[in-house]
C-alpha cells in the first residue's frame, strides 16, 4: 500500500518535482494545488497522471487541501510562504516537505522566529518535516557524509562554502516572475512595508545551498558568527540598498571553523559548493586527499545507490513534464537524477520513503533550522560591521 501526496506550487521549480513525486512506486495518489488556474491545469489534464490523479483532487487553495485525506504536503510554493504552510500543514496531521529556503524575508530576527516556529511545531505534533535542501543531495555531499561516517576525516579542522550567482544570471527574471503572480503581488506589498521600517535584506537571507553541505557533512551547528558586507556596485537598480555579497566566518559546535560566500555580484559563471578539510583526510574539487595522495572522483562514484524500481519509474519524467515531448533528446528521457547536481531524485525518493515507513527523514526541522539561522545571523552581524554574535539553536529531533 502506498501514500497520498499533495503537491503545493506547480510553478517552474515545483514542475521539476511533480512528475518525479507522481512517477515514485511507493505513491499511489497525487493530489495538486495552485492558485493559478492554467498551472493547475497543465498538470490535471495530463493523460499520463490519470493512474493517480482524480479530478476531486484538485485544489485552488491551500485551506482546502488541508481538510483533505492527503497524508503529506509538498510545498514548493513562493519562498516567502514555505515556513507558515508547513506549520499549518503540520498541524492539520499532514507530513511536509519544504523546498529551500524554509523563509526569505528582510528582518532576520522574523527569519529566526520561524526557525524556533518550524522545529516546535515539528516537535509537538509529531508529523515528519523534511527540508528539500539540494546540496544535501548532490553527490559531494553524499560521499563526504560515507567518509565522516567512516572517520576517514579524522577530527574536522575546516570548512567553506559558496553560492555564487550574480544577478544578470536569470534572477531579475525569477525575481519578476515570482511578484507578478497573485501572491507576489501581496508580497510586493509587504516588502514595501518592510523598507518603510527601514530594513534591509541581504543574499544571506538564502543561505542554505553554502551553509547545508558543511553543516550537514560533518553533523554539527554554527554557533557564532562574524560577517561583512559588500556594497552593492553594479547592481543598485536589483539590490536597492541592499548589500548583494555577504562573507563570514563561523565557529561550529565541534571546534571547526568554517567560510561561508554568499554573492550576487561577482563575474563568474556561478557555483554552489563546498570543501571540507580535517587533520586525517579532506575534500575539495571533486578530490578526496589524505597524506597519500589525492583521489578525482567521478559523479557516479560519489552518489549513493537509488533502488533499481525506483530508477526505472524515474526515467522519463521529463517526458512528463516538457509541452513537447517530442522535443526531448534520448539522453534526456534516459535522465532519472533531475536538476541541482541530480539531486532532485534523491531529495524525492527520501520522503516518500520516509513517509511510507513511518521514519525520520534525513533532512529535518532541526537541520532547516541550523541551515537557515546561520544565514540570518550572519546578516545581522553585516549590518552590524561584523559584530560576533551567538546563533541560537533549538536542539535535536527527539531520539536523535
Amino acid at each position: 500500500m502506498g501514500i497520498s501526496v499533495g503537491l503545493v506550487g506547480l510553478g517552474a521549480f515545483g514542475n521539476c518535482f511533480a512528475p518525479l513525486f507522481k512517477s515514485h512506486p511507493l505513491v499511489d495518489r497525487v493530489a495538486l494545488c495552485d492558485q493559478e488556474p492554467d498551472k493547475l491545469r497543465f498538470w490535471a489534464e495530463k493523460p499520463s497522471f490519470r493512474d493517480k490523479f482524480n479530478p476531486r483532487d484538485a485544489f485552488a487553495e491551500f485551506d482546502d487541501i488541508l481538510k483533505s485525506d492527503i497524508e503529506a504536503l509538498v510545498i514548493i510554493t513562493q519562498h516567502w510562504l514555505h515556513a507558515p504552510m508547513s506549520v499549518r500543514a503540520m498541524e492539520a496531521g499532514k507530513h511536509v516537505y519544504c523546498a529551500v529556503p524554509l523563509i526569505t524575508v528582510p528582518d532576520a530576527d522574523e527569519v529566526l522566529d520561524w526557525c524556533e516556529k518550524v522545529v516546535r511545531t515539528a516537535e509537538r505534533t509529531g508529523q515528519l518535516f523534511m527540508f528539500g535542501e539540494t546540496t544535501c543531495f548532490r553527490p559531494q555531499a553524499m560521499y563526504c557524509r560515507r567518509r565522516a561516517a567512516e572517520g576517514a576525516f579524522g577530527d574536522f579542522v575546516y570548512a567553506e562554502g559558496e553560492y555564487f550567482h550574480d544577478v544578470d544570471h536569470g534572477l531579475r527574471e525569477v525575481k519578476a516572475h515570482r511578484l507578478a503572480s497573485r501572491s507576489g503581488k501581496e508580497h510586493a506589498r509587504q516588502l514595501e512595508e518592510y523598507e518603510r521600517r527601514g530594513i534591509v535584506s541581504g543574499p544571506m537571507m538564502y543561505p542554505t545551498h553554502s551553509t547545508s553541505g558543511p553543516l550537514w557533512v560533518m553533523k554539527t551547528r554554527a554557533m557564532k558568527v562574524s560577517a561583512l558586507p559588500f556594497e552593492t556596485r553594479l547592481h543598485k537598480d536589483y539590490c536597492g540598498k541592499e548589500p548583494s555579497n555577504e562573507t563570514a566566518l563561523y565557529l561550529l559546535a565541534n571546534g571547526a571553523h568554517m567560510r561561508i560566500c554568499e554573492y550576487r555580484e561577482i563575474g563568474h559563471p556561478g557555483r554552489e559548493m563546498f570543501r571540507i578539510y580535517g587533520n586525517k583526510g579532506s575534500f575539495e574539487h571533486d578530490t578526496w586527499c589524505d597524506k597519500k595522495g589525492a583521489t578525482k572522483l567521478t559523479q557516479d562514484e560519489m552518489r549513493d545507490p537509488l533502488p533499481p524500481e525506483v530508477i526505472e519509474a524515474f526515467k522519463g519524467w521529463r517526458k512528463l513534464a516538457a509541452p513537447d515531448p517530442s522535443k526531448l533528446s534520448a539522453k534526456e528521457l534516459e535522465d532519472f537524477l533531475g536538476g541541482h547536481g541530480g539531486s532532485h531524485s534523491y531529495l524525492v525518493h527520501e520522503f516518500v520513503d520516509a513517509v511510507a515507513h513511518g521514519r525520520r527523514p534525513a533532512v529535518t526541522a532541526w537541520d532547516a533550522a541550523r541551515f537557515t539561522a546561520a544565514g540570518a545571523a550572519a546578516h545581522k552581524s553585516a549590518l552590524r560591521d561584523g559584530e560576533w554574535l551567538n546563533i541560537p539553536d533549538w536542539g535535536g529531533p527527539p531520539g536523535a
